[in-house]
């Protein structure tokens, strides 16, 4: 099995060079070259996670961006928790997200809740 590790970023761009061939034409489960497409996963990933690290998003900075991603809007939002104005204030940070709010985005949006749970800071009243 032609593999190395990954200690330079020279050998990052070779492993990356590797493993993209297995995307147009995946192994078969069990052989050779999937063995080979699994352990260059594996290294990537530990050589990236290593020297690439990034830093988890605080809730609602997470939540805004599910939300782009998956094209919903603030009414959206709204809907689920059952009130504009706590939609409004929940991404403004002036309302922290509730046990119940985690619970419905979680449920009903897949966003992890452990992502949801993290502390972040509100902006202050005016």
């Amino acid at each position: 099995m032609d593999v190395r590790p990954i200690r330079t970023e020279a050998d990052h761009q070779w492993a990356l060079s590797e493993i993209a061939r297995y995307f147009e034409d995946q192994p078969e489960p069990g052989t050779p070259e999937a063995d080979r497409f699994d352990v260059l996963a594996d290294l990537i990933e530990a050589y990236e996670d290593r020297n690439f690290p990034i830093e988890p998003l605080e809730p609602i900075d997470l939540l805004k961006a599910h939300m782009e991603t998956t094209g919903r809007t603030q009414a959206d939002l709204a809907n689920l928790f059952g009130s504009r104005p706590r939609a409004s204030e929940v991404l403004n940070r002036k309302r922290s997200l509730t046990v119940d709010m985690i619970h419905k985005l979680s449920s009903e949006w897949y966003i992890p809740a452990d992502c949801l749970v993290r502390p972040y800071h509100l902006m202050a009243a005016e």
